[in-house]
C-alpha cells in the first residue's frame, strides 16, 4: 500500500538518489549539472515541501511541492500550486506511486488556497503524462518554456 509522507532528514540520500535513477534516461549523464540538482534533496526539502511515497520501508518516489514563495516554483501563476521532480523508482513504476504524489501535491496546493495547479515536463517522460491526463490536466502551450538551449519543457495545468 502506497503511503505518503513529508521526507524526513534521515530519507534525503536516499530520495536524492532515487530521483538520480528516475531521471536517468532524461540527462546527458553523471556529468549534467543538472544531475547534481536531483540529487540535492535536502536543498528541496528546506525551500520547498519534499514529499515521499512509501510502502513500509520501501521508498517508492518523491515530489516537491512549491508552496507559495518557494523559489522552486517555475510556471505557475499566484493563484495556483506546483509541483516538480515527481520521481519515482524505476523498480517501482505501476504501484499508483507516482498518481499518489502528484494527487497530494494537489492537496496540498488546495490548503494553500490554490484554484489550480500547473508543471512542466520534458516532452519525452510520456509516463508522467499519462498520470497528469488521468489526473485532469490539459496541455498549456502558452508556458511552454526553454530553461537552457535545446531543453524544452512542456507546460501543463488544471483548475480544481
Amino acid at each position: 500500500m502506497v503511503e505518503v509522507r513529508l521526507a524526513r532528514p534521515e530519507d534525503l540520500e536516499a530520495v536524492g538518489e532515487l530521483t538520480v535513477r528516475a531521471y536517468a534516461a532524461y540527462t546527458l549523464g553523471p556529468t549534467d549539472p543538472y544531475v547534481a540538482r536531483l540529487r540535492d534533496a535536502a536543498s528541496r526539502a528546506r525551500a520547498a515541501e519534499l514529499w515521499v511515497a512509501v510502502d513500509g520501508d520501501r521508498l517508492l518516489g518523491s515530489a516537491t511541492c512549491c508552496p507559495p514563495g518557494s523559489s522552486y516554483r517555475e510556471v505557475s501563476r499566484p493563484d495556483e500550486g506546483e509541483f516538480r521532480m515527481l520521481a519515482v523508482d524505476p523498480d517501482a513504476r505501476g504501484t499508483g506511486a507516482g498518481t499518489a504524489l502528484a494527487a497530494h501535491c494537489e492537496e496540498r496546493a488546495r490548503e494553500h488556497g490554490a484554484v489550480g495547479m500547473a508543471l512542466s515536463s520534458l516532452a519525452v517522460m510520456t509516463a508522467a503524462h499519462r498520470i497528469y491526463e488521468r489526473l485532469g490536466y490539459a496541455r498549456d502551450p502558452s508556458r511552454d518554456w526553454s530553461p537552457l538551449p535545446g531543453v524544452d519543457l512542456l507546460a501543463f495545468s488544471k483548475v480544481f
